[in-house]
């Protein structure tokens, strides 16, 4: 039981108190997969569900970091509660997160009604971090109104958050290369809300204006109702726009609410999981397997007396998974 410090419930109950070191505490326990942390995280999962969750996108350099910081402090001035889920890309020698969005953000830390967790990526692809969800749910049920999930700027596979998040923000920066960069891999019709950052530079203006009339050609994505996708700039120095994404923000949530499509997101949302989830548990069984079966798999196939889709159905075969 060491992984959860007290016990089970003296933790989730920490946790519904809103205990930060409790907090803490069941962010460790369910990122390192113990069955402790498992049966913990079934019982906090119950008591989430409030918290509107945001996810924010986009390409390394687009100030997704920065502006999550000055949209926190936005949020933190009409009193509600904000977690940060900053998800840094995996170090190659520790596996650890990089925590550079941490450091951006150390200016909240202060804050008792901030809570910021940096996740390593893993190899995880889509740009998250396969706790992320687990660690919105701890902070959803601690009673954070706003949850924001930062992902790790990958570019163009970057497009997991659209089922993971209630409200997804794609941030783009002018000068970057493409007139826009959102176009790629379909991240432009995942927004809910299109962010054009650094709005004081001379070119923010034509980057928002090829947004809009790229939004005006229909290519929204998904169908989102009457929801009308707003393109909106903004400066995280100068504060430029920052509470107009606020009110955006609280607008779409509202929108989700009355249109009907909350229960249509959230269901997107427990079906990623749960598929996501099931991955997580094959994959950990294949590499239990490394030793044994796994390794006569992979020699037959480099020796290619047996090729790889035969291999794979092989191995789950070994593993008594019906492949």
């Amino acid at each position: 039981m060491s992984a959860v410090g007290g016990g089970i419930e003296a933790l989730v109950a920490g946790v519904l108190a809103g205990e930060t070191r409790a907090v803490a505490r069941m962010m460790s326990a369910a990122e390192s997969g113990f069955a402790e942390g498992r049966a913990a995280m079934a019982e906090i999962y119950r008591h989430a569900g409030k918290a509107q969750v945001i996810g924010l996108t986009g390409v390394p350099g687009s100030g997704k970091s920065t502006l999550v910081g000055a949209l926190t402090k936005a949020f933190r001035k009409t009193g509600r509660k904000v977690g940060i889920v900053a998800v840094d890309p995996s170090s190659p020698f520790s596996g650890g997160a990089i925590l550079g969005d941490r450091v951006r953000m150390a200016d909240l830390a202060t804050d008792d009604g901030v809570f910021i967790r940096s996740l390593a990526t893993r190899g995880s692809l889509g740009g998250l971090a396969r706790a992320s969800l687990d660690t919105a749910d701890i902070l959803d049920a601690a009673g954070f109104d706003l949850v924001l999930v930062e992902t790790v700027g990958v570019g163009q596979d970057e497009v997991d958050i659209a089922s993971a998040a209630h409200t997804v923000i794609v941030v783009s920066a002018p000068g970057l290369g493409d007139d826009v960069q959102a176009i790629k891999a379909g991240v432009l019709e995942i927004a809910d809300i299109h962010v054009v950052s650094k709005a004081d530079r001379d070119d923010a203006n034509r980057t928002a204006a090829d947004l809009k009339a790229m939004l005006n050609l229909g290519l929204t994505g998904r169908d989102r109702g009457d929801w009308k996708v707003p393109v909106i700039r903004t400066s995280a120095e100068s504060g430029e726009g920052v509470e107009e994404l606020m009110h955006a923000i609280d607008a779409h949530g509202e929108h989700l609410k009355t249109s009907g499509e909350l229960e249509v997101r959230q269901r997107l949302i427990t079906e990623m999981r749960v598929l996501k989830t099931a991955e997580d548990i094959v994959r950990a069984r294949i590499e239990a397997e490394r030793e044994s079966g796994l390794k006569e798999v992979l020699d037959a196939t480099a020796g290619r007396q047996t090729d790889p889709q035969a291999a794979a159905r092989e191995l789950l075969r070994h593993l008594k998974i019906d492949g």
